[in-house]
């Protein structure tokens, strides 16, 4: 349950972020009232909470424009907007949040705003002329809004890493699919590739978050970090059903998926907690121990072979090693393969086995 919190609160930030990111009518606004030397208070939503706290103002109920926002921040009392900040509800409120709730802010606005988002559990928008910033208020964190060339530096710094990790991911899984193919994987070498998935993943997370941040100034970041990633996602859930034990089928990937993100950044350098995650040996010796794979990412290697197929493969052959000894006539007794597919598996197989082995050897 603490997990499945810690993700819809990363997910709430995520789309508040989105709300606010360059590019945006309300990210213009607030940045209007930034140069304007004036600040503001802005909740985004309004339910029985907000209406109960709230005293004074008056209505206006007007489709928002930053233009809008602007000028209704001049007067004293925060700025009521709908959750979507699609339309601006009242304006000049004052807001008395309960003051036994705790605080760590200093100032009358900021000690506010973080106190109406803790009390609403809504988000609530703080501009402060005297510090020059915008604060993002949400589940009990405040949120300092950035420019774009400082998220840009940090986002090209993790870029770079990325790069790095993911050259790093395709040597290991390179590999591991001559290892495959010979049929001398261990359970170290499984969990090293799994490691190196879990890294790229958690990276491309981090420039992700940045890319949201970022708005319209993270269009070409943005494709940067999706050619970098295509295709790790679904090799690493093709390692991951070639290797989790037959008795532990039951959990599902994304309960080992699961696991993994709740490593901490030690654990996930010792490759035996990884084992573990995955129900494989995880001693130090046991480690080393050979283990065989059914098959599935090599067989994704095959161009427009669709997954029922895989299933029927797999279920058929029972291995890897199985299927690449089987010929065309054994694979075309497969339901749902036919002879020209059986021909296309045997040539595909035998073309991925020579090239795998030949990048390792020669």
């Amino acid at each position: 349950m603490a997990v499945k919190d810690q993700t819809d609160s990363a997910e709430l930030l995520r789309s508040v972020l989105a709300q606010v990111a360059p590019g945006t009518q309300l990210r213009d606004g607030l940045e209007r009232i930034l140069r304007g030397s004036t600040g503001a208070l802005i909740v985004l939503g309004q339910d029985k909470i907000i209406n109960t706290i709230s005293s004074g103002g008056f209505d206006v109920n007007i489709e928002f424009s930053a233009t809008r926002l602007r000028e209704l921040a001049k007067m004293d009392g925060a700025v009521i907007c709908d959750r979507e900040a699609t339309r601006i509800i009242s304006a000049a409120v004052q807001l008395l949040p309960d003051p036994s709730i705790p605080t760590n802010e200093q100032g009358t606005r900021h000690r506010t705003a973080d106190r109406v988002s803790r009390q609403s559990n809504l988000p609530v928008i703080s501009v402060s002329k005297s510090m020059n910033i915008i604060a993002l208020y949400l589940n009990g964190l405040r949120y300092v809004l950035e420019d774009s060339a400082s998220i840009l530096s940090r986002a090209n710094q993790a870029l770079a890493t990325l790069e790095r990790y993911r050259s790093r991911l395709d040597e290991v899984a390179g590999s591991l699919s001559t290892l495959e193919i010979e049929d001398l994987v261990t359970a170290r070498d499984v969990a090293t590739v799994i490691q190196r998935h879990e890294m790229v993943r958690r990276i491309s997370d981090e420039i992700a978050a940045y890319v949201i941040e970022l708005g319209a100034d993270g269009r070409l970041l943005s494709l940067q970090l999706e050619e970098l990633v295509s295709g790790t996602a679904d090799d690493l859930r093709y390692v991951l059903r070639d290797y989790l034990p037959t008795g532990r089928r039951t959990n599902k990937l994304e309960t080992v998926m699961g696991g993994l993100g709740q490593l901490d950044a030690g654990a996930l350098l010792d490759i035996s907690n990884i084992a573990e995650i995955m129900g494989l040996p995880s001693d130090t010796e046991s480690l080393d121990n050979a283990i065989h794979p059914r098959g599935f990412r090599l067989l994704a290697r095959v161009p427009r072979l669709p997954e029922v197929i895989f299933e029927s493969l797999i279920s058929h052959f029972g291995s890897l090693q199985n299927l690449l000894s089987a010929s065309a006539e054994e694979l075309r007794d497969v339901e749902g393969v036919g002879e020209t597919r059986a021909r296309a598996i045997r040539e595909n197989l035998s073309r991925v086995a020579e090239a795998s082995l030949l990048e390792r050897y020669v």
